[in-house]
């Protein structure tokens, strides 16, 4: 069957499945949301160890600092931590915390883009990898279905008479060669 485009052809109704790509103009925004999503637990970190760590550190990772500087400083982090033993459990708790805020997020981020991408981003990577070990006449390439550069749009047109007439053309998106790589 000649098809101008993968997944595009005649429609017969009733009998073939209309796949309608209702997210493609969200994409920029999910994504703006997404980056706001995983900036705040940074945010968080960043506002609650105010640059404890680099004062700890005291320029140990620094090349010309001397190798007998460097054992002093070393001996005085030592004796810091032995004294302080147990005095920051506040610190770490929050640091915890973030590290939780990171993990629920990138866990329910997947779940958040399979829900956007109507259920097709948890079985991406792997119809990505299949794709690639198959024959060139048995492809279907799962990229197209999910990000199609090409699809079929109705336009509705007042006709002659004041009949609203319907119109089915081709649309070129051409953003989603930029998305089916972010995704």
């Amino acid at each position: 069957q000649d098809m101008p485009a993968p997944g595009i052809g005649t429609h017969v109704e009733g009998e073939d499945e209309v796949k309608y790509h209702k997210y493609y103009q969200w994409v920029c925004f999910v994504l703006f949301f997404q980056a706001i999503l995983f900036y705040v637990p940074r945010y968080l970190w960043k506002t609650w160890e105010g640059g404890r760590v680099k004062m700890l550190v005291l320029d140990l990772n620094c090349p010309v600092v001397g190798e007998d500087c460097k054992a002093d400083r070393k001996k005085l982090l030592v004796d810091y931590f032995h004294t302080n033993l147990h005095t920051q459990n506040f610190y770490a708790f929050r640091f915890f915390i973030c590290e939780v805020l990171n993990f629920i997020n990138v866990v329910g981020q997947i779940y958040f883009m399979d829900f956007f991408l109507d259920g097709e981003f948890s079985t991406y990577g792997r119809d990505v990898v299949r794709f690639t070990e198959m024959e060139p006449e048995e492809r279907e390439d799962p990229m197209a279905r999910v990000f199609p550069k090409v699809t079929k749009c109705t336009f509705h047109k007042y006709g002659p008479s004041g009949t609203v007439q319907k119109f089915d053309g081709l649309c070129v998106l051409p953003l989603n060669i930029v998305n089916e790589k972010i995704y």
